[in-house]
């Protein structure tokens, strides 16, 4: 048995209705479609080229916007450059005085070091000298 819309097909009316006639051509839908929706693509046409100005317009907006980003970040870049190489001299400047400060201190302390070691051999210089005088006249059978 066929399908119901197959049935209900041998029913559908070929041409308009109207005073009875010989066999008539079946109508051809899709050209009706086609010529109804013509005016409306046409009108379309306009749209579309319009969307397609509007898309063109925003692709090279945004390869402006790109390139200015591009530049900004270059730029950017390079400023971060100059900003680490000064603050790599501020450092090594900052390290050197440090390192002259401490060069000072050991100085300082190596000189207050050296003071008592002579203030102590000024001290027991008499004695040392005595002794050995005395050790070179032992020796030497003075004494």
């Amino acid at each position: 048995m066929p399908a119901a819309r197959g049935f209900l097909e041998r029913f559908r009316a070929s041409g308009t209705p109207g005073a009875a006639a010989g066999a008539g051509v079946p109508a051809d839908r899709v050209a009706e479609r086609e010529a109804e929706l013509a005016a409306l693509f046409e009108q379309l046409d306009a749209t579309e080229a319009e969307a397609a100005r509007i898309r063109d317009a925003g692709a090279a907006d945004a390869e402006a916007i790109r390139a200015d980003a591009a530049a900004l970040c270059r730029a950017l870049l390079a400023q971060a450059d100059r900003d680490a190489d000064a603050a790599r001299r501020e450092a090594a400047a900052r390290v050197a005085a440090l390192a002259d400060a401490e060069t000072a201190q050991a100085l300082a302390a190596a000189q207050q070091q050296a003071e008592r070691v002579r203030a102590h051999a000024e001290r027991v210089r008499p004695e040392v000298v005595a002794e050995v005088l005395a050790a070179a006249r032992a020796e030497l059978g003075l004494a």
